[in-house]
């Protein structure tokens, strides 16, 4: 029996990674929710003084913040079960720079197209279209990023096959193109319909909520 705790909440695309880890890991572990409009629990403040925000895991009373740390821990303290990273040192390694590539400039474009207007905006959208056309090359001729099943940089890409369709409605842009990317959506298809990633997903209205928030809340600082 492992004594496992996540705090996180599932709306959010880094929690959501973890509790995927851990079901395919077959790691039991209880949920602590947290406010996804507050990151002032004080549990949260006491687990994570640097950041104050989810993930964290607790493991026999460690904590761990940073979704990509965490996966990282997941997988080097249960190695043998559904390994999540590949065998050859190379393929580990390229797994890590899309990670990187996917949560730094993918994500930062994303953010620019869903917040900006006019140029700055189109800037991002474009951004955007390039990190699509760059993913597409790396899934082509495979069902999943991790080969045959799912492993690491399927999780990390998660977001983009369930969140990225809100994020584009709610921020009105479009990049997604299933004629542009056909590889691309079909790995969507493939991900999505996996009853351990269906299991936990947030409702659409629920998502959508949220990322109105988001909208709403930078509008509002833009006014101040």
């Amino acid at each position: 029996m492992e004594d496992v705790k996540l705090l996180g909440t599932k709306e959010s695309i880094f929690t959501q990674r973890i509790m995927w880890a851990l079901k395919l890991k077959g790691i039991c572990y209880e949920f602590i929710e947290q406010d996804f409009s507050s990151r002032s629990s004080p549990l949260l403040v006491k687990l994570n003084p640097v950041y104050n925000k989810v993930p964290v895991i607790v493991h026999d009373g460690n904590s761990l913040a940073e979704s990509l740390v965490i996966l990282e821990y997941i997988e080097e303290t249960w190695p043998l079960i559904n390994p999540l990273f590949p065998v050859d040192p190379f393929e580990r390694a390229s797994g890590r720079f899309w990670a990187r590539f996917v949560d730094g400039k993918f994500y930062e474009a994303a953010k620019r197209a869903f917040f900006s207007s006019g140029e700055t905006k189109a800037e991002g959208v474009e951004s955007v279209v390039e990190g699509l056309h760059l993913l597409e090359g790396q899934i082509i001729g495979k069902k999943f990023f991790g080969g045959e099943k799912i492993g690491y940089l399927d999780i990390i890409i998660g977001w983009i096959a369930y969140w990225f369709q809100y994020i584009e409605e709610i921020g009105e842009f479009k990049a997604m193109d299933s004629t542009k990317y056909p590889c691309l959506h079909a790995w969507i298809n493939n991900f999505i319909q996996l009853p351990i990633i269906q299991q936990s997903l947030p409702t659409p209205d629920v998502v959508k909520a949220v990322f109105r928030g988001f909208k709403d809340a930078a509008a509002l600082a833009g006014a101040n």
